[in-house]
Order: C-alpha cells, then structure tokens, then sequence
C-alpha cells in the first residue's frame, strides 16, 4: 500500500538521529530521554499532534500557527473550511477516520484534493494550500 509505504519512509527519516555519524537510529525510547542529547541539537521527534485530533500547519515541515479540530468538534462528512483567508501546507491526521483535504474552501472537487487514512498519517508538505477538509465515517 503506498501510503504505509511512505509514512515508514517518513518515520524512517524524520527519526534518524539528529547528527550525522551516529551509530543507530532513534528509537521511541531514546526520543523519551532527552538528557541523551544533552549538548547535542534536539531530539528528532514527529510533530505533535494528539490522538484524536487533525491538525494543520500554516507552513510546511510542521511550522507556523497549528489547528488543531477534534471529532466532538465538527460534523462528519460535512465541508470544514479553514478560517477566512487561512490555509495550511501541513498537516497531521490522528483522528481514526479518513480526512479530505481540499485546495477548495468550498470542498470542491474540481480543484486538488487528497484523502488520508486516519490511523496516523504526517505529512510535511502539502501539494497543494489546504483550505478546507471533511473527515468520512469509515
């Protein structure tokens, strides 16, 4: 499946260590102490975003102000556009359900769109400026 394919090659590079010429990868465990890094940049870590939640980035590599929406909070399968004038190029979907994302802040197909299995999916960059979303039953 090329999306589990491509979070593992993410996971894979986003947890490789933090210089170059070190010995092993990190590991969850090694992400949890991070007086092993003491003096060193720090720990290479995902982007925070809870489970349950969506969240967007106004800025690619998981920069700039975050959103954050959860389920209790939003209609299913319904449009959710962005706030006026906002976007976001990043994004984190932890809710457990399959998220739309849309270049359209009406959801409209006809311009990009893309869904993301809900299970935990990260993605750096969008192709496209996200700006609005609908999260699916199943």
């Amino acid at each position: 499946m090329p999306t589990t394919f491509a979070v593992a090659a993410l996971a894979t590079v986003i947890l490789a260590p933090a210089q170059a010429g070190a010995a092993a990868p990190a590991t969850q465990a090694d992400l949890a102490t991070p007086a092993k890094y003491a003096g060193a940049a720090a720990p290479p870590t995902l982007a925070a975003c809870g489970p349950g939640e969506l969240c967007l980035w106004g800025k690619a590599k998981f920069k700039g102000a975050r959103q954050t929406y959860e389920l209790s909070e939003i209609d299913i399968e319904s449009c959710v556009a962005l706030p006026e004038g906002g976007s976001a190029q990043a994004l984190a979907n932890r809710t457990g359900r399959p998220v739309t994302t849309y270049q359209s802040v009406e959801c409209a197909e006809t311009g990009e769109f893309d869904t993301y299995p809900g299970g935990g999916t990260w993605v750096p960059e969008s192709p496209y400026r996200v700006r609005a979303f609908k999260v699916w039953e199943s």
